[in-house]
């Protein structure tokens, strides 16, 4: 018998021809026939091209150690659906997450594989009672489905060339997507951000009427560890704290400093320069800026081999430039998306220097096997490019259960 969380696989992947389909009005139709769920529950919104997963991250520890009774919303996901709605830092039980979709299918909206997520953790957190919501936008934010909700608070993490295709050419263009999450009366906290697109976001901010929070001016970096590596993850913190102190604030609370550094040293965020063998490295990195980010974060190793595979769309020419400077071995390999460009492809792609080993292995189990007798034995192999290669080489080293039907956005 298939069970409620299979039909939910399977009608996800029956929507996925919709494709890509920017708007509010249908996930509000659902929402309102569904009695607004978006309602019940406080809520953080964070956009931007990279660090949003890792700020959600950081924040839901913060107010989870604080003891707020949290949700977490994020996309997308490395190997089941239904990790994208964490309620209580838990994955949501997939059977659980099925019978809410019976709900969300009754109400007869053609709603995208995005919208029925967001429309999804809206319900689950509402029927879980969550103190707070940490919702981190799909793409842009202008018309995401996430931007449904009623945050208190807004954030944007960073800002860089990315999804140009449905976001805008130009840099301008692309912060007013992510820009138009700002609410009335809502502060907006803001990442390191580029001057033209910092100019935007204040542009849009000051007809919007949202006030901003600058990291740097306004708040800065907390001087605590933290449970994620990498030089980039400082800012991410910082704007963290910041949004922890603004949504405990706004409950009545104060969170003590030992809350704050709790809550970032226990931190996890699977697929974030994480190490899950002595030999193997995970990274989501899929973007020229998360390539640099991934570069200059990349531990010492005696040989080091990069196992990757990129997307269509994406500026593969400049995250292989940015990569592959920092490797003796580059592996070059097939996601399991069908949007995974060609090996052969991304061969080519490769900057020769005339030392570096470049080899193709379309199988990702069998080039992950190459890549590790490459290095060893003392070694190490670092995948990134795609979180699709990534979810499938953790579930694969760490025994992780994947869906019985494979699936994502179509454009992650």
């Amino acid at each position: 018998m298939t069970t409620a969380y299979g039909k939910l696989l399977a009608r996800l992947q029956s929507v996925r021809t919709l494709g890509v389909s920017f708007g509010l009005d249908r996930v509000r139709l659902a929402l309102e026939r569904l009695g607004w769920p978006e309602r019940a529950f406080r809520a953080v919104q964070i956009a931007g091209t990279n660090g949003k997963g890792s700020t959600a991250a950081f924040l839901e520890s913060i107010l989870r150690v604080a003891g707020l009774r949290t949700g977490l919303f994020t996309s997308p996901h490395l190997c089941r659906f239904s990790e994208r709605i964490r309620i209580d830092g838990r994955e949501i039980d997939g059977e659980r997450l099925g019978q809410l979709d019976q709900a969300v299918a009754a109400t007869g909206v053609p709603l995208t594989y995005f919208e029925i997520s967001a429309v999804l953790a809206f319900l689950a957190f509402a029927e879980a009672n969550v103190d707070l919501a940490v919702l981190e936008t799909g793409l842009g934010g202008r018309l995401d489905a996430a931007t449904a909700s009623h945050p208190l608070a807004c954030a944007i993490t960073s800002i860089a060339l990315d999804h140009q295709d449905l976001l805008g050419k130009a840099m301008r263009e692309i912060a007013h997507e992510k820009a138009c999450i700002a609410r009335p009366g809502v502060p907006l906290f803001l990442g390191p951000l580029p001057p033209e697109a910092m100019a935007e976001v204040e542009r849009v901010a000051h007809q919007t009427g949202s006030s901003l929070r600058r990291f740097g001016v306004d708040f800065t970096a907390a001087e605590f560890p933290l449970g994620l590596a990498g030089a980039h993850q400082v800012a991410n913190a910082a704007l963290a704290v910041a949004l922890a102190h603004e949504a405990a604030s706004s409950m009545g609370r104060m969170l003590q400093p030992e809350v704050v550094r709790r809550g970032l040293a226990e931190t996890r965020w699977p697929g974030r320069l994480e190490r899950v063998t002595d030999d193997v490295l995970l990274d989501c990195a899929h973007n020229a800026e998360g390539a640099e980010a991934l570069a200059a974060a990349l531990p010492g190793a005696s040989r080091r081999a990069l196992l990757v595979s990129i997307v269509q769309g994406k500026d593969a020419a400049g995250m292989l430039a940015a990569f592959s400077a920092h490797f003796d071995i580059v592996v070059v390999t097939r996601s399991p998306s069908e949007r995974s460009l060609s090996p052969e492809v991304l061969a080519a792609l490769v900057p020769r220097d005339g030392k570096r080993v470049v080899e193709v292995v379309a199988d990702p189990g069998l080039a992950l096997a190459r890549a590790r007798a490459l290095v060893a034995p003392n070694g190490l192999v670092v995948v990134a490019g795609s979180i699709f290669l990534v979810g499938a080489v953790r579930a694969r080293l760490l025994n992780e259960p994947v869906d019985v039907i494979a699936g994502s956005d179509p454009m992650p």
